[in-house]
């Protein structure tokens, strides 16, 4: 077949949220643009992550909705679940979101869509198959794929990922899950709702990047769920025998073993770099991703890198994030650096739990002075009304009102933490928050509550007491 050539102004490689976010962005914006992805349009977002999780999440809350309805006055009820159809569910919410992230609407927009594996020929050519593509651009959006641990025994075991749980159509009897990050949690949860005896084998304490009081709610409602947690447990081998998984650990000292139906390695995620022929490319990069400044830019001057290729942070809003800051380097030639303090996230179990700025851990080990601020759901007439008293708001502030961090868990926590991502990109002080007419009755009442707590040792003391007394004299 006869090589071919295309010259272009941007070519991007991986139509994930970030590269299909460029993509978009740029080519209506009068750029021509080249996407690359060899792969399944959407990325691990749409077919592997975030939407197939979030669907199965949701029909997993369903069954816990009705095994405990006793406490609105209705007869619990046991689900009977058809995991055939619950499969079908997730596939459709995939399906229904498909065409937007399809090749037929990027190249209704006017982009040039390759369905090929990329490599760099050099410090400027890309091939995708039979076609060379010369830009005066180039990004890297390829995503991540799941890590797998060199656990001994670990190729002979028929082990799932994020990438592969969400095509079982038979509901796993037994699963050891090992991590108890986000999607380790997550899973856990789901599963167990829905009639699954889950595990999870974690080497140091769930949900480990978040703060550790605020992750005991969500510790301890799993708990209630039936999952079992054993954390500070070092997997050491795994067999299979007799279509059994085998999974020894080690805990205190001790050997100890275990026995699944189903094994789900959720231990993180690492780059997905190794056929893009880096080296021609003259591009830096490590073990944990693309080496890049806060513009993106990669050592080659013509080639930036986004989203879960450059670690880090490994969100889909991130990889959105970074899209947008290499439009503005790149089409506007505006020197726009990638926001670090403001990154938010959510683990969507239920309870949520949300998180935006630094934790009080790391507020202590820069050394500052802080106030912690706190308030609970059981003081929120809303979540009384709905049974979601569970859980509450922890918001860190330097002595000045300040805002440094806010953690939420409880009922859509990941709703609940948006105006305080809005308060510390806007630098805004503690008072904006608490002078908010907020409608009652609402959940979003504990970020006034909460915000409003700073000022009650300011405003409800002796010495205001004695001025109002003063003033009424004269009244």
């Amino acid at each position: 077949m006869a090589q071919k050539t295309i010259q272009t102004d941007i070519c991007i490689i991986g139509a994930g949220s970030g590269g299909l976010t460029l993509a978009a962005g740029a080519v209506q914006m009068g750029a021509s643009v080249v996407l690359i992805e060899k792969n399944k349009m959407g990325g691990d977002c749409l077919n592997y992550g975030c939407v197939p999780s979030k669907s199965l999440l949701s029909v997993a809350k369903h069954a816990a909705i009705m095994k405990n309805a006793w406490h609105f006055g209705i007869e619990n009820m046991d689900p009977k679940v058809n995991f055939s159809k619950v499969h079908d569910y997730v596939h459709n919410v995939i399906e229904t979101i498909e065409p937007h992230d399809s090749v037929e609407r990027f190249e209704k927009l006017g982009v040039v869509v390759l369905k090929a594996q990329a490599r760099f020929m050099n410090t400027r050519i890309i091939q995708a198959d039979n076609t060379h593509i010369k830009a005066k651009k180039i990004v890297i959006a390829t995503g991540s794929s799941p890590f797998i641990p060199p656990i001994e025994g670990i190729a002979t075991v028929p082990y799932l990922t994020n990438e592969t749980i969400f095509d079982l159509k038979k509901l796993p009897s037994h699963m050891v899950i090992i991590g108890g990050g986000p999607i380790g949690i997550e899973m856990a949860q789901a599963f167990q709702r829905l009639g699954s005896q889950v595990t999870v084998l974690e080497g140091m304490k769930i949900l480990p990047k978040d703060d550790p009081q605020m992750a005991e709610v969500v510790y301890q409602r799993l708990l209630t769920d039936g999952v079992k947690i054993i954390e500070g447990a070092k997997v050491l081998k795994v067999s299979n025998q007799s279509k059994t998984i085998k999974v020894m650990y080690e805990k205190d000292g001790e050997t100890q073993e275990i026995s699944a139906t189903h094994l789900l390695l959720a231990v993180g995620r690492r780059p997905t770099l190794d056929k893009l022929n880096l080296d021609a490319a003259q591009i830096k990069f490590t073990p944990k991703g693309i080496v890049v400044d806060d513009r993106l830019r990669t050592s080659n001057k013509h080639v930036y890198a986004m989203g879960d290729a450059v670690g880090g942070y490994q969100f889909t809003h991130i990889a959105t994030h970074h899209a947008e800051v290499i439009l503005r380097n790149i089409l506007f030639k505006l020197p726009t650096k990638v926001r670090k303090n403001t990154i938010p996230w959510v683990t969507y179990t239920d309870p949520e739990i949300a998180h935006v700025g630094l934790t009080e851990d790391t507020v202590k080990s820069m050394r500052l002075k802080y106030k912690v601020l706190r308030w609970g759901f059981k003081d929120i007439d809303r979540a009384q009304a709905e049974h979601s008293a569970e859980g509450g708001i922890k918001v860190i502030v330097s002595p000045q009102g300040r805002i440094l961090g806010v953690t939420v868990v409880g009922v859509h926590a990941g709703e609940l933490i948006q105006p305080w991502i809005l308060a510390i990109e806007q630098n805004l002080k503690i008072g904006a928050i608490a002078k908010m007419m907020i409608p009652y009755p609402t959940l979003g009442e504990i970020n006034k509550r909460g915000a409003g707590s700073f000022f009650t040792p300011l405003l409800f003391n002796e010495r205001v007491k004695k001025i109002v007394r003063f003033l009424l004299r004269w009244c």
